[in-house]
């Protein structure tokens, strides 16, 4: 099921009117993808340069809309799936997002709730800031993070006070998380030693002590990503160009855009994708294509309802759906199964079962390679109904298959026995007896054909019955014939 779009579309549109809404080009593209997706998210300011490195881990120069200094072009949520560069069988969705904070939009009240989306659905979070990591960024992905904080694991409340937080568990469910810094102005050093880029984000993420006011705005959003993003990484990017020609970025020469720039590029790209992970939900589901679209069709649909999304729900959604379709998928493969090797009709109703056994084993392996745990009994036993039911139907057909080729025979075998009768043979002194030497002969003959099936003794017995009617007329004739002979010696 490898993908090949030749550019993104738009998978959630954030509308004026109708809020958030899925769209359904993206989800039949997402429909074809069976294999299973690392899913690559980017959040940020609006116009620091998100699309560009979406557009370079795709291996394209362009494709998501880069804007050039407008308001920001990426509305909701932009998707563009290629084959993996380092995994053959997978697929790298990569999902641009709305610039969080334009003013121009004049209705920011989805900005937080994109944000969420792209934590929920990605593997792997790139969040895209622009100078230095300084308070303004910290605010703003605080905010955002502020309403994913809301985001429930569980639909039920705690069973117990031992039992751990929503928030301590859900970590296990969230993606690593990128922190990209564009156009960096800062010498990476600390106390005059040089540091790494990573060194660099965690000192800008220590916490100040006390207890004041403005310590607490400060440690808030720190303590956010501290608790929701365990595994962090940094990179830095110096400015990619004269800044004349920055609005025409994609369109630029190699040797026209900063080498540096570039190297940091390519070894971001490379991190992407060698270290991003597969999609996975609770339980430990892969995500494929196909279900990454049902999953963000589940979560847009409990934002519009005013709900706050929750993993558990979203998982039980998803597994109702999925369920469903693996049951359908295995009735027909026993179905198929059944039709390709039943050869009908069997020699006994043993090598019906023991074929039926095969393939309801078969059927039930596939089931469960396919089916989601969550809820998984019900469909269980929907699908051995209609197994069950598909069984019965084979026995009955078996059984019609049988007495159709068992009657043929008797009909082709008693042909000789109906000419003599029409030529009046069994009509004499003796005549009996020598109708049931012909008889015994067609019932010998019979039994020795191959292929009658379960019901061969079933439709000899009710064609020796039919012709009972015949055997005790040529009796009585017989009788009658015979004490004439005796009479007129």
């Amino acid at each position: 099921s490898d993908i090949h779009m030749p550019e993104p579309v738009c998978l959630i549109e954030n509308t004026q009117t109708k809020g958030l809404v899925v769209r359904q080009e993206a989800l039949q593209v997402l429909s074809e993808i069976t294999q299973p997706v690392v899913v690559v998210a980017i959040t940020g300011l609006y116009r620091t340069g998100k699309s560009y490195l979406m557009n370079r881990l795709a291996g394209e120069r362009k494709g998501f809309s880069l804007g050039s200094g407008v308001q920001s072009h990426t509305k909701g949520i932009w998707m563009w799936c290629v084959p993996h560069p380092c995994q053959p069988g997978h697929t790298l969705v990569l999902l641009d997002t709305e610039g969080l904070g334009d003013v121009e939009k004049g209705d920011s009240k989805n900005d937080a709730w994109i944000f969420v989306l792209a934590v929920l659905l990605s593997s792997t979070l790139i969040y895209n800031s622009k100078g230095t990591i300084d308070q303004q960024a910290m605010d703003q992905l605080h905010y955002a993070m502020k309403l994913a904080g809301h985001v429930k694991l569980k639909a039920a409340p705690k069973a117990s006070e031992d039992e751990p937080e929503d928030s301590e568990k859900i970590v296990l469910f969230l993606p690593t998380f990128i922190w990209a810094v564009r156009d960096f102005t800062l010498q990476l050093e600390l106390d005059g030693e040089e540091i790494s880029e990573d060194k660099y984000l965690e000192n800008a993420l220590k916490l100040k002590a006390g207890s004041s006011p403005e310590t607490q705005r400060y440690n808030q959003p720190r303590e956010c990503i501290h608790q929701f993003f365990p595994h962090r990484k940094c990179f830095v990017f110096d400015q990619p160009a004269r800044k004349g020609d920055l609005v025409r970025l994609e369109e630029l020469e190699d040797d026209e855009i900063d080498p540096d720039f570039q190297q940091q590029v390519e070894k971001f790209c490379s991190h992407v994708w060698e270290t991003s992970p597969l999609k996975t939900i609770p339980g430990g589901h892969i995500i494929t294509g196909n279900l990454l679209g049902k999953l963000a069709a589940t979560y847009v649909e409990t934002i519009r309802s005013g709900a706050v999304p929750c993993l558990e729900s979203a998982v039980l959604a998803l597994a109702k759906i999925e369920n469903a379709a693996a049951v359908k998928e295995a009735v027909a493969l026993y179905q198929h199964l059944m039709e390709q090797r039943a050869k009908l009709p069997t020699e006994t109703a043993e090598e019906l079962l023991e074929l039926h056994a095969q393939c309801e084993r078969e059927t039930l392996d596939l089931f469960t390679a396919r089916a989601f745990e969550d809820g998984i009994s019900q469909f269980r036993e929907d699908l051995m109904r209609q197994v069950e039911a598909i069984k019965v139907k084979f026995r009955k057909d078996n059984e019609q298959a049988s007495r159709d080729e068992c009657q043929a025979a008797l009909k082709k075998l008693f042909q000789g026995m109906k000419e003599r009768i029409s030529g009046g043979v069994y009509i004499a002194s003796g005549g009996y007896q020598l109708f049931k030497e012909d008889q015994q002969a067609l019932v010998e003959k019979y039994q020795q054909l191959p292929g009658k099936g379960v019901m061969a003794d079933a439709v000899l017995q009710e064609f020796l019955q039919s012709t009972d009617l015949l055997a005790k007329f040529i009796l009585k004739i017989d009788h009658f014939l015979t004490w004439k002979e005796k009479e007129m010696k």
